[in-house]
């Protein structure tokens, strides 16, 4: 179901049993060859495509997207962007107001790298406000293992070929194999896992995108599509089937309430 073409009454009946999927986009350059909506227009057909792949006993609710995100990376071309603040707000004020109309488990879906700390922070953070079960993930890091290298990148491969899956409309000419992209950027360096480097003016010297996007193709797009969708299906149905609250065996008993450990000590 979509939450926009749903009336009150009928969220109201089905709110508090349902799961709440809340995609998140960005609107931005995408080197010369990829529309700016691409990371909304990918992000809507993972969800899609998980949807179609979901079997659960709870209704499945897709709110409408968030189209805009942390982008200020791309402002040297064009983007429209909200700082990282702002973005948390509205994650947080959206999961509030979602709670308030009657939803408990809302799972956050990313499309665009420059949100994915902000999109698991919101989570984190609202779950400290609110007896519910909360989860949040950025769809590229469900691909698996594929023939593609450069996963996920920007504005290459990868996305290209997800658009001539998905929406082959929003790429009426492919890109050609002559487009490639300037220096590779720190960010893009094995500094090893875990490790944060990047360099100012590292996304204008290199045009924008990271690995030429003729290199990809709708068969490889298919490809990705069908491992991403299965792997949200199996994640969604997994997270529907959380209990609101926690095993009373596993809960933490506070020194001295009786539970028999737990004191300040215990880790």
């Amino acid at each position: 179901m979509f939450l926009a073409s749903l009336d009150r009454e009928a969220v109201a009946a089905i709110a508090s049993e349902a799961v709440l999927v809340l995609p998140i986009g960005a609107t931005e350059q995408h080197g010369p060859a990829l529309p700016l909506g691409t990371d909304t227009m990918l992000v809507d057909a993972v969800v899609q495509a998980a949807c179609a792949r979901l079997s659960t006993a709870r209704p499945v609710v897709v709110a409408p997207t968030v189209p805009y995100g942390n982008s200020a990376h791309h402002l040297f071309a064009c983007a429209g962007s909200v700082s990282p603040g702002t973005l948390l707000r509205l994650l947080g004020d959206l999961i509030d107001s979602f709670i308030r109309s009657g939803f408990r488990r809302i799972f956050l879906v990313n499309g665009h790298g420059g949100n994915d700390e902000c999109v698991r922070l919101a989570v984190k953070d609202a779950v400290n406000r609110h007896p519910v079960v909360l989860g949040a993930v950025s769809y590229w890091t469900l691909a698996g293992h594929g023939a593609l290298p450069d996963i996920p990148g920007h504005a290459g491969a990868f996305e290209a070929s997800l658009l001539l899956a998905a929406r082959p409309d929003a790429l009426p000419t492919p890109p050609g194999p002559d487009v490639v992209p300037g220096p590779r950027p720190v960010h893009e360096d094995p500094f090893g896992d875990g490790v944060v480097v990047v360099r100012g003016g590292d996304w204008a010297a290199s045009g924008g995108f990271t690995d030429p996007p003729g290199k990809g193709s709708a068969a490889a797009g298919v490809a990705y599509l069908d491992s991403i969708g299965e792997a949200l299906a199996d994640v969604l149905r997994r997270f529907s089937e959380l209990p609101l609250r926690p095993d009373q065996a596993g809960a933490f008993a506070p020194a001295g309430g009786g539970g028999g450990g737990g004191g300040d000590d215990a880790h």
